[in-house]
């Protein structure tokens, strides 16, 4: 099974997982309608960037970035397609909620495809207790996004 650790960013591997990511994302919406973020933005202050790796293979990413005192925003959430439906992406995401919980953070919020193939990760989400809701921070009403959020206070 993979573990999950904070990410390194001098790991040759994570440049490249990332920029997949982010070439695997590009036929799913138009330009306007994509909001990962990329190596540099994932750099920023106050973003927190985890890595899954199976031996030496990274195969999973998830980040959480700031939106508001107690408010963040889960990116990068992202599984090796080689590698999917085993388990990685609930473990990336169980362990980013654990960190929010953990650092007293009360709502992790998310905008992720409204089409097809974002139907496997909207499932997660709703497991973990995410429900659709408006978009939040500088998002608007788009028809290729789903808004989701989790209410930490009161939750394990």
């Amino acid at each position: 099974m993979a573990t999950v650790r904070r990410a390194d960013f001098a790991d040759p591997q994570l440049v490249g997982f990332l920029s997949a990511h982010l070439a695997e994302l590009a036929p799913t919406s138009p330009p306007e309608s994509r909001h990962a973020l990329d190596i540099d933005a994932l750099r920023a202050p106050g973003v927190r960037l985890w890595t899954a790796y199976d031996g030496e293979s990274l195969v999973g990413t998830v980040a959480l970035a700031p939106v508001d005192t107690g408010h963040e925003e889960l990116k990068s959430m992202r599984t090796d397609p080689a590698r999917r439906g085993r388990g990685i992406g609930a473990l990336l995401l169980d362990h980013a909620l654990s960190d929010a919980r953990s650092r007293e953070v009360t709502r992790v919020s998310l905008e992720t495809g409204s089409a097809d193939y974002f139907a496997p990760a909207r499932a997660l989400y709703r497991r973990r207790g995410f429900a659709e809701c408006e978009p939040f921070a500088s998002y608007t009403v788009d028809v290729h996004s789903t808004f989701m959020t989790l209410d930490l206070r009161g939750t394990a």
